[in-house]
Parts: C-alpha cells; structure tokens; sequence
C-alpha cells in the first residue's frame, strides 16, 4: 500500500513522495550534474582541510580542532540531503517513510545548531586565547574542550528535538507530496490536518531564542576579543590577532546571514515560486559547507603554509616519474 496509517477518527499518510523542484520536473536529470559537482567539491575541500590539521602535528591545537570539527559538519550536513536527492533525480525513486523523514528533518536541524554552537566554542577558545593568553594552556585544556563539544551537542539536541518530536505527532492527511528536496519542517507541516499552531509556535520561537541569544553571546565574546587585541602592544601579534578573529566573523556572518535570509524570504515572499523557496534552502544549507574551508584555507597563515608545502610535493612528483619511464623503455625495447 501507499501508505495509510488508518486510526479511529483520523487517516494519515506514512511515506511521502519528495518532488525536488517541483517545476522543473522534467528536467531533474540536467540537475545532477551541477549539485554532484557542488557536493564532490564541498567533500574534498572540506577533506582536505580536515586532513591537514589531523596530520600536521603543529596544527594539534583546540582552535584548529575546532576548525576540522566544523568542517566535519559541514561535509555530515551535505551528506544528509544531497545524495538521497541525486538518487531521486537520477533514479525517479524519491518516495520516503515517516520515520526517515523525520530521521533526516532531526539530522538537518541538528547539524545546522550544532554548527552555530561549535562557533560559540570557538568564541570562548580566542576570548581565552586574546584576553588571557599566559593561562591559555591551563584553561583550554582537551578535557574542557571535549566537554564543551558535549554540551555543544546536546544544546543542539535539546533545540531540534522538540520541533521534530511535535511534528510526529502530527496526522498527514492533505497530501503524500513534499514540494521540497528534503524534508524540511514547514514543507511537511503543510501537508498535515488539524491544528498546528503549537508546531509553528515552538518551531518559530525556539529559531528565535536561539538566533538571538547566539547573536548576542557571539557579539559580547568578539567585541572584548577585539578590543583586548587592539591593546596588543607587539603589531605582528595585533595583526596575527585580529586576522584570527576575521576569519571567524566571515563564517559567522555566512552561517548566520545564509540561515536568516532563508527563513525572511520564506515568510515574507508569498508570490515567489516553490522552486524559488527550495533553492533558497539549499542554498543556505550548502553554501556554509562551500564557503567555510575556503575562508579558512586561505585566511589562516597555518593551514595555508601546510596546503602549500601539500602542493608542492603533489607537484614535485609528477615531473620525477617521467624520466623513470624513459630509462624503462630505453633498457627494456618492445
């Protein structure tokens, strides 16, 4: 069957069928090829990143630690959506039980504050590091860093599970049709029957609450940073200081900008097409994962030396290889 989870007074779908973009149904296929080539460059910037920091051992420090556990992030964040919507361009199959889709609706969620929340760690890793430096190495210990990742996680926790575990209890019985590539929050909410206004009411303050109180938290920590650096007597340590902290701004201004944009066009542009909405998501679920290792590549002075030196021995071996194979040929003649 397609489906139906019948109760005594109500008739609710079980499995849903995701649409992608639902008016450019006839063209999915010609959408794989750029959202493959979007996700292939996201995993292996994000990759490389991640293991330049785990294989220089210089780079063994809990703010590098916390650049490659965003990045990790925003490699599981991608993960979560584009493959299954690749599959279902290329391969039609697009429908999805319940479970999974409340399944992947936590994982989005999740993954989206929990990144917001590892920023927060890192705001309080170059507070310590800028405003108290002599006592850096006895505060930012990988105990403490470890715990503040747990609590990191189960904040994240606390915020998604709410919206998600109020949404399985709703009945769906308009439609089996998610207008979306993923399933998001609102696009399945519109499916349902009944009264749903706890649902919008939950889902809407605790984005709220949360935004704001990130913002707010965010603010205080990088203007005492700021401030604290400017005071730096030593101009090279001012400027290694303040580049440190521009780095971290530009990611927290793409994260938090891309997520905000998003939610305000959602609401606000009714005329804007379904398609419009769902490009807007991916948009912000997707371009912090592109972004992020770009900024920190290239921003940072320590991970840039080492992607250099990566480069140079990559390029070093290619031209060492060629006179091998002529020697070979000349000793050994067809």
């Amino acid at each position: 069957m397609s489906g139906w989870s019948n109760g005594s007074s109500n008739v609710s779908y079980t499995s849903f069928l995701l649409l992608g973009f639902p008016g450019l149904q006839e063209s999915h296929a010609f959408l794989v090829l750029p959202f493959l080539s979007l996700y292939l460059l996201i995993v292996s910037a994000n990759a490389l990143i991640i293991h330049t920091v785990a294989t220089q051992q210089s780079l063994h420090q809990p703010m590098y630690t916390l650049i490659a556990l965003l990045l990790a992030v925003n490699v599981c964040a991608a993960t979560t959506v584009v493959p299954t919507m690749l599959f279902s361009f290329s391969t039609h199959f697009n429908r999805i039980s319940l479970p999974r889709c409340l399944f992947q609706m936590f994982c989005i969620y999740f993954l989206i504050v929990f990144d917001c929340n590892i920023l927060l760690v890192m705001a309080l890793d170059r507070y310590v590091a800028i405003c108290n430096p002599l006592r850096y190495p006895e505060i930012i210990t990988t105990p403490l860093l470890t715990g503040l990742v747990g609590v990191a996680a189960a904040r994240s926790t606390c915020i998604v599970a709410p919206v998600v575990g109020l949404a399985s209890r709703v009945h769906f019985c308009r439609s089996d049709v998610i207008h979306h590539f993923a399933c998001e929050h609102m696009a399945l909410m519109k499916l349902s029957c009944g009264d749903i206004s706890l649902n919008k009411t939950v889902g809407l303050t605790v984005r709220i609450f949360n935004r704001v109180l990130d913002m707010v938290l965010l603010g205080a920590s990088y203007s005492r940073i700021i401030h604290a650096a400017f005071r730096i007597s030593s101009g090279g340590a001012r400027s290694k200081a303040l580049n440190t902290c521009s780095s971290h701004l530009l990611v927290i201004f793409t994260v938090y900008s891309s997520t905000m944009s998003s939610s305000i066009v959602y609401r606000v542009a009714h005329t804007a097409s379904q398609d419009v909405h769902n490009l807007l998501s991916a948009f912000y679920l997707l371009l912090p994962c592109l972004v992020n290792p770009v900024i920190y590549g290239v921003r940072t002075k320590e991970i840039r030396q080492h992607l250099g030196t990566l480069f140079q021995r990559a390029q070093l071996q290619v031209p060492t290889e060629k006179p091998q194979n002529l020697l070979s040929r000349k000793k050994f003649p067809a």
